[in-house]
């Protein structure tokens, strides 16, 4: 676990109880931001007439953030520390915000892209300073507990998220398919997609001046300082303990397969019930409509975290993960084996399931790790990509097969999640003790 300041002996604990409230603040904003991002999937699908597949790619777009961004982060927190790292993440989201207008104005499929991309880089620039920060924010052994309480807030983000993407960004009532489009004159067809894609301006812009306020606040917020990881290194270097590699840690490579599989499925999962509630079978709910009865889905996982951060004193947090992984396994194959109200409800119970697996897979994979910390939190991060491949490869599987067959990769996702929590998480070897 990374090292934390202490005071002199006899002036008593110190107090995180303040730097943690601060933080919560900022797993609000990553967890809204991430869920916003989500929902920009139908929106593109009707602004560009794409199918799910491409479509999908604003997913892609912003979880590569994390494979290109978290390793040279963590470099950037033993230079800076965590404090100036996260006001860093703040500035960077704020440019890709701003991007959005000028793709919004063309409209540029691939400007919508790259403005996704540098958003999903400063939110992972910030989970990758913020995740291990609130770890180190008391002991160890509670770290799954603080991680689950921040969590929380990220819960509250995501169940907002949709509802504001229904109202401000998914309130077109037309859509227009390939078909119907190709049939427009070039001006009618421009007209319709600056149309719906002007609708990202507004949220965007706010997001940009909210976050513009809130990194100047944290640069003046008074945190704890969390030593930097070289001053364990010695004198000569290349024989320190830095210069190990975190690859011979199997907990936390582990943990890394563990946190692909859960963000996949998770963002996969959310992308997925859009289209998958407009089946007839299940409601023929529209694009907007889908998108805020996922509030449900972000709600179970905001109930799970807080109802998990009191299981984990009573539960050892491992077995707990593996529980929750199997569960979700049959959540999913209850609703596409059933229509109606119970396929519906059964898939939005998986947000219940998901609740304390980031966090657990997280606070096991770093644990022992001490001076190695930053390195294991920038190698779990970048696992954060699963939530660009696994919702393309579902939205192809849709494309080819159907909802109900492409359901196959959640329950494959979750069972790995349940390996990790049942067997996985146990360190062979740490430099602390736990």
């Amino acid at each position: 676990m990374a090292t934390r300041s202490t005071p002199p002996a006899g002036s008593g604990a110190p107090s995180y109880t303040g730097p943690f409230i601060t933080v919560t603040i900022l797993y609000f904003i990553f967890g809204f931001i991430t869920n916003l991002n989500m929902q920009l999937v139908p929106h593109l699908k009707s602004v560009f007439s794409l199918p799910w597949l491409q479509a999908a790619l604003a997913n892609g777009a912003f979880f590569t953030a994390y494979f290109v961004c978290s390793a040279p982060t963590s470099r950037l927190i033993e230079s800076i520390g965590y404090k100036k790292t996260i006001v860093v993440s703040l500035f960077v989201q704020v440019a890709g915000a701003l991007l959005f207008l000028p793709a919004a104005s063309l409209p540029n499929f691939w400007l919508f892209l790259t403005a996704v991309f540098i958003v999903g880089a400063g939110v992972a620039m910030l989970q990758t300073s913020a995740n291990p920060y609130v770890s180190a924010l008391g002991p160890e052994k509670s770290a799954p507990v603080r991680q689950n309480l921040a969590q929380a807030f990220n819960s509250i983000g995501g169940m907002l998220a949709p509802v504001i993407a229904g109202a401000l960004i998914l309130k077109h009532k037309v859509v227009l398919d390939a078909a119907q489009l190709a049939q427009k004159t070039a001006e009618e067809r421009l007209a319709y997609q600056i149309s719906i894609a002007s609708t990202v301006r507004m949220p965007y812009l706010a997001i940009a001046a909210a976050l513009v306020l809130l990194g100047i606040a944290v640069s003046f917020a008074s945190l704890p300082t969390i030593r930097n990881t070289q001053e364990f290194r010695p004198v000569k270097a290349g024989v320190g303990i830095l210069d190990q590699s975190i690859w011979s840690y199997r907990h936390t490579v582990l943990a890394t397969a563990g946190i692909f599989f859960y963000v996949g499925v998770e963002v996969g999962l959310a992308q997925f019930m859009v289209g998958y509630f407009g089946l007839p079978e299940l409601g023929a709910m529209t694009a907007a409509a889908a998108a805020a009865f996922t509030f449900y889905y972000w709600g179970g996982s905001l109930i799970g975290r807080l109802l998990g951060s009191w299981m984990l004193t009573k539960i050892n947090a491992g077995r707990l993960l593996g529980l929750f992984g199997l569960l979700a396994v049959v959540c999913v194959a209850v609703s596409v084996s059933t229509t109606g109200a119970v396929a519906v409800w059964s898939l939005i119970l998986c947000g219940f399931f998901n609740s304390i697996m980031f966090p657990n897979i997280f606070a096991l994979g770093i644990t022992g790790l001490g001076p190695m910390t930053s390195k294991g939190s920038g190698l779990i991060m970048t696992a954060v990509v699963g939530g660009a491949v696994i919702p393309v490869v579902l939205g192809g599987l849709v494309d080819h097969f159907g909802f109900r067959p492409a359901a196959i990769l959640p329950m494959i996702c979750y069972l790995y999640i349940a390996f990790y929590g049942f067997v996985g998480h146990k360190p062979t070897h740490t430099l602390t003790a736990s």
